[in-house]
């Protein structure tokens, strides 16, 4: 089947840690979408999230620069400060490119973050190509005490 269009991505995640190999080959080791949060209130306190953003697409039939724009929005649909790098697309069909965004990500509410990608290739309008999820679930955490109504066996 001959390729039309491009460029297509073909893997988007969050990972712990990226490898490149010499070959040029990477790893990416303890790919995760949920983080636990623990903490002492019952507010959760605001915490940084370490972790790398993989984003690898093939070039298609698609030469030259387009511009990458990964919006976060918080769990309460607030639309956060995008970061937008130059992304070239060169070489065979087969070829494409890797993009590896290495995070301190801060979290202040726990629930669901979307990171929104979007290519923008020239002139036209940016096209979203999809949108990863990071789950942010929090646990209070305290002194262990007796509890609130004990129950003895008689």
């Amino acid at each position: 089947m001959p390729i039309t269009g491009g460029p297509y991505l073909t893997a988007a995640f969050f990972c712990e840690k990226v490898l490149r190999e010499q070959d040029g080959v990477l790893s990416a080791i303890r790919m995760v979408d949920r983080w636990n949060i623990q903490g002492p209130t019952q507010d959760m306190v605001p915490t940084v999230i370490q972790a790398f953003l993989v984003l690898l697409f093939k070039s298609g039939i698609f030469r030259g620069q387009a511009n990458l724009t990964i919006t976060p929005v918080s769990p309460q649909s607030v639309r956060m400060q995008p970061i937008t790098l130059p992304v070239l697309f060169e070489g065979e069909d087969e070829r494409g490119a890797g993009v590896i965004v290495p995070m301190g990500f801060p979290v202040q509410e726990h629930g669901t973050y979307w990171f929104e990608v979007a290519l923008t290739i020239g002139t036209s309008a940016p096209q979203v190509v999809t949108a990863i999820p990071m789950r942010v679930a929090y646990l209070q955490i305290g002194p262990m005490g007796p509890p609130a109504n004990p129950t003895f066996l008689r």
